[in-house]
């Protein structure tokens, strides 16, 4: 199978706003990967489709991306000759890494046409414009497949990722989706909160609820397996593993008395009072190297831990979480989250009162009847945070794609550096746009056009846009050296001119 095969399905969803249509593409792409010999083409397409790597990583950032070698006029590049340069680079470490990097990058690139060595850039990067939601993507897989999507639903939610589930569906049937298990040592999908305004709406006092501490730190999936090796793997909330970068977390977890174990918790870097660092603290040790000298130089990270999912051959993923509390409680007594069980209001409210004032980012209130819904954001779990607000200039805006396809929908956010009185980009946000919103935008920024550069269109930087943010952390990718943490639009601030917006120092806080 051809990557222009899978670059033209990916086209043609993110051309189509009907979800069916969009579905019925993916679905005959999944059949057409299907019917080659080698089952692993399934896995590969169902994730570039959903535009991820089945490799997770590469060891390739934007910047290894920008000197590409010329473009091939025709297409030839196959989809498993793209997962092996990508394997091939994922494997390079060590002396002389670098060149050998840039070696199969150029060989790879110089074989693909100019759309795919876009397409390929936004693959690896993870900003791929089409990425196949689970939404279309996992009824496409039972459509595919002629199977039930509750049995697929399921099974990717234990499993973590779709490429494998497809396999299983399209070529073993359903019978292999029900043999689908948590696997200790194989990430499956975290469990995510809903979210309420205060505490009040989360707990209204009719019964016995737990409220847990919110922590603002890396959440983190434990995997303990004495008899693998190595024996404690780590994965962050996207499954990404980062075992090697917490030394630390992997010692806590080898002192526990269990042979075999899945938790989920956060991991976070304290100053001395108990006070938690800024979140980029706590994130540099997700973005740091292995190297046993950089991290001796980090901040070191206490491990928390509020959930347990698997204990010495027994899945508890269906057991209510009180029980799963229990048995994490005797397991990790040094180890787990302030919690409240409570049904008072105002208890729950001196609780979160208290996590705030301990530099904490709010509270999560949780059920103790509700099993571990992997993958899902429901009642079981209601977030319980203030929300933080910055009033920021427009630069620029990206044409949609999808449903969004001829309205500008990508804003670029900048704040004022004080020390220059320059704009300085900080993120970018596509979240909180209604249709009416958008549609004011679209004529709104092309009324402050002053040039292209491909989708994105560059603005007078007159607009002020008010934004909520759950934090802000350290990038080098922006020139202002911070990021937004989950941005989204609240109101655009006509009342408010650009030399009225906040500074990156705001933001820092």
């Amino acid at each position: 199978m051809q990557l222009v095969d899978v670059i033209r399905t990916s086209a043609a969803v993110a051309a189509t706003r009907a979800r069916t249509r969009k579905v019925e593409l993916l679905a005959q792409a999944l059949r057409t990967a299907a019917g080659y010999a080698d089952p692993r083409l399934v896995e590969v397409v169902a994730d570039y489709l959903a535009g991820t790597l089945p490799q997770r990583t590469v060891g390739v950032s934007w910047r290894g991306l920008r000197d590409l070698p010329e473009a091939s006029a025709e297409p030839s590049l196959g989809v498993l000759e793209v997962d092996d340069a990508l394997t091939a680079l994922r494997g390079l470490s060590g002396p002389g890494s670098v060149a050998a990097r840039r070696a199969v990058v150029d060989g790879l690139f110089a074989l693909a046409t100019a759309e795919e060595q876009r397409w390929l850039v936004g693959l690896i990067t993870g900003e791929l414009r089409q990425g196949a939601s689970d939404g279309v993507l996992l009824p496409a897989i039972a459509a595919a497949a002629d199977v039930p999507e509750t049995l697929v639903r399921r099974a990717v939610m234990l499993a973590g990722f779709p490429g494998p589930v497809a396999v299983a569906a399209l070529l073993e049937g359903p019978g292999a989706l029900e043999e689908v298990r948590l696997e200790v040592g194989r990430p499956l999908r975290p469990m995510l909160a809903g979210s309420a305004p205060d505490v009040a709406a989360a707990v209204n006092g009719t019964r016995e609820l737990a409220v847990d501490t919110k922590l603002d730190g890396i959440r983190l999936q434990a995997h303990l397996d004495r008899a693998a090796t190595p024996p404690v793997r780590l994965f962050t909330r996207s499954l990404d593993e980062i075992t090697d970068r917490l030394p630390e977390v992997v010692a806590a977890l080898l002192a526990l008395p269990a042979d075999t174990a899945v938790l989920d918790g956060e991991v976070i870097a304290l100053r001395p009072d108990g006070r938690p660092h800024p979140f980029q603290v706590t994130g540099a040790r997700t973005a740091s190297s292995a190297d046993p000298a950089a991290l001796a130089r980090t901040t070191p990270v206490t491990t928390y831990l509020f959930d347990l999912l698997h204990l010495d051959g027994t899945d508890l993923v269906d057991e209510p979480a009180a029980r799963r509390w229990d048995e994490l409680a005797r397991l990790a007594p040094g180890l787990t989250v302030d919690r409240l069980l409570t049904a008072d209001p105002g208890a729950a409210e001196d609780f979160s009162q208290d996590a705030l004032r301990r530099g904490h980012e709010g509270v999560v209130v949780k059920d103790p009847q509700a099993p571990y819904a992997a993958g899902r954001r429901g009642a079981g779990w209601v977030k319980v945070k203030p929300r933080r607000t910055a009033d920021l200039v427009v630069t620029g805006v990206e044409w949609g794609s999808g449903r969004r396809e001829g309205w500008l929908s990508n804003i670029h956010l900048a704040a004022r550096d004080p020390a220059t009185g320059e704009l300085a980009m900080v993120g970018k946000t596509f979240k909180g746009m209604t249709d009416a919103l958008l549609a004011w935008q679209t004529e709104r920024f092309l009324e402050l056009e002053t040039g292209r550069d491909g989708h994105v269109v560059h603005v007078r930087p007159e607009q002020v846009v008010e934004i909520a943010y759950d934090g802000v952390q350290t990038s080098r990718r922006y020139p202002g050296g911070i990021a937004l943490r989950f941005a989204r639009v609240l109101r655009y601030r006509d009342d408010k001119g650009p030399d009225e917006a906040d500074t990156l120092d705001d933001l820092r806080g």
